[in-house]
């Protein structure tokens, strides 16, 4: 039987995947996680075979979230399931450690194949992200230049393309505004932009955010 950690801080969707397992025999949903520490704390209970993690949830993000349990669980296979299309984030979420990237649109076979290939040890990706990989593996060291920017950074930049003030940003990352600011200078001299303008246009013209 293989036991699931579902890690959403939507109660339907959590409710939904539920259902999805229980009509599989082999399949179970084993815990549940509202937020990122509440994934990291019923992980580290033991008992799961797979962890299903969304990536937006309060307090720390997915990328936190599945950096520690690389770190702390380095044997248990992490599947992101998130509302974010493949070219947002399932690159550089597989780098850092992912078994795989699926869209919360997708079938519900698919969630079950997935879940199945990444316990067994494999990578879950589909075909449009697989040929995206290949082509990034051929292209070499051509990279955009989001991809310089650590996962901190990332998403950083992201809060600050959705139009987040600095002041908005450390809140909700509680973090400091002095940090923030640090930041938000790191991130646009990296990407060689000068205002905030010019970052949500990159944003948006690379598909980063909604």
């Amino acid at each position: 039987m293989i036991r699931a950690l579902i890690a959403d801080d939507h109660a339907v969707v959590r409710k939904g995947l539920r259902l999805i397992l229980q009509e599989t025999s082999d399949m179970q949903v084993a815990g549940e996680a509202a937020s990122g520490l509440e994934a990291l704390d019923s992980a580290r209970q033991g008992g799961y075979d797979v962890v299903v993690l969304d990536i937006t949830m309060p307090g720390r993000s997915g990328f936190e979230v599945l950096k520690d349990l690389r770190v702390e669980h380095p044997e248990l296979p992490v599947l992101v399931l998130s509302m974010h299309a493949e070219e947002q984030f399932a690159v550089r979420l597989l780098k850092s450690g992912a078994a795989g990237y699926l869209n919360k649109e997708s079938a519900p076979e698919e969630l079950v194949k997935a879940i199945r290939k990444v316990v067994a040890g494999g990578r879950y990706v589909s075909p449009t992200l697989a040929e995206k990989l290949a082509f990034e593996i051929d292209a070499g060291s051509d990279k955009l230049v989001h991809e310089t920017l650590s996962d901190r950074e990332f998403q950083v930049m992201r809060m600050m393309a959705t139009g987040k003030t600095v002041k908005e940003i450390a809140a909700e990352l509680s973090l400091s505004v002095k940090t923030i600011s640090t930041y938000r200078a790191r991130i646009l001299t990296k990407m060689n932009l000068h205002t905030n303008a010019e970052l949500i246009h990159y944003a948006i013209t690379n598909q980063l955010v909604e």
